[in-house]
């Protein structure tokens, strides 16, 4: 089982342009849809949490994946599937980049990529977002908004929401205590 972990985890990082957000689809269609090792309901609780913990979502969620499916040393071996592409590409780029800096076949293949990246991020939130609650989809747009147009701080749209969430539970609770 570690190895196949470590396999996915491998494929995923060494086949994703455009970081975190756009790994979490092909995370999500091999966790669930090619492995069956999650079901979606718990991936969206993992993907939550990852988001939500320090540090790089596609790195968490794969630490999150492996530690669900097995354990400490799936943790271990989901991380160093995910990183070792990276890294080894990383130290490629910076080994030879002071050589192709100024390339400008190297510039527009960059920009050409920004769309592809653009498209993966969004493609996980509309599928994620499919059998959600409508009232959720409104919180989410008004909780965008108030970052990007207001310029509201993302920590303290966290706390309130985090407040929030514990109020409705609480609620929740003590309207099935009183039936």
């Amino acid at each position: 089982m570690l190895w196949r972990l470590f396999i996915s985890f491998l494929k995923i990082g060494a086949f994703t342009f455009g970081g975190g957000y756009a790994m979490v689809p092909l995370i999500e269609r091999e966790v669930i849809d090619n492995r069956g090792w999650v079901q979606r309901e718990d991936f969206l609780d993992l993907l939550t949490i990852a988001q939500s913990a320090p540090g790089p979502i596609a790195l968490n969620t794969a630490v999150f994946v492996g530690y669900r499916i097995a354990g400490i040393w799936g943790a271990l071996s989901s991380l160093l599937g995910i990183v070792i592409p990276s890294f080894a590409i990383i130290l490629l780029v910076a080994i030879f980049f002071a050589d192709i800096r100024d390339n400008k076949i190297v510039d527009s293949a960059f920009k050409a990529m920004r769309p592809a990246v653009v498209a993966l991020i969004v493609a996980p939130i509309v599928g994620l977002s499919k059998g959600l609650n409508p009232w959720l989809l409104v919180v989410a747009a008004v909780t965008a908004v108030a970052i990007w147009w207001f310029g509201f701080s993302p920590i303290y749209v966290l706390v309130v929401a985090a407040v929030a969430g514990l109020v409705w539970s609480l609620y929740l609770v003590r309207k099935e205590g009183n039936r």
